[in-house]
């Protein structure tokens, strides 16, 4: 029997820890792409290469809590 993907998928835990407030309109979109919007807001993604990209995007706005 295969696993399924729920089970053994990878996730990122994310913090943010700057705040929107004059950054490109695309970096805020990618904000709330990434499920944040408040300083100090976690959120719980998948690890794919779609989320590492905005991660990147927006790195000097948010920091790594947890890699699972």
């Amino acid at each position: 029997m295969a696993k399924s993907a729920a089970t053994t998928a990878k996730t990122i835990k994310l913090e943010q820890t700057g705040s929107a407030i004059r950054r490109h309109h695309s970096q805020r979109s990618t904000l709330i792409g990434l499920k944040l919007n408040k300083i100090g807001r976690t959120s719980e993604l998948p690890d794919t290469p779609a989320v590492r990209g905005m991660i990147l995007k927006v790195h000097h706005l948010v920091r790594i809590v947890d890699e699972k």
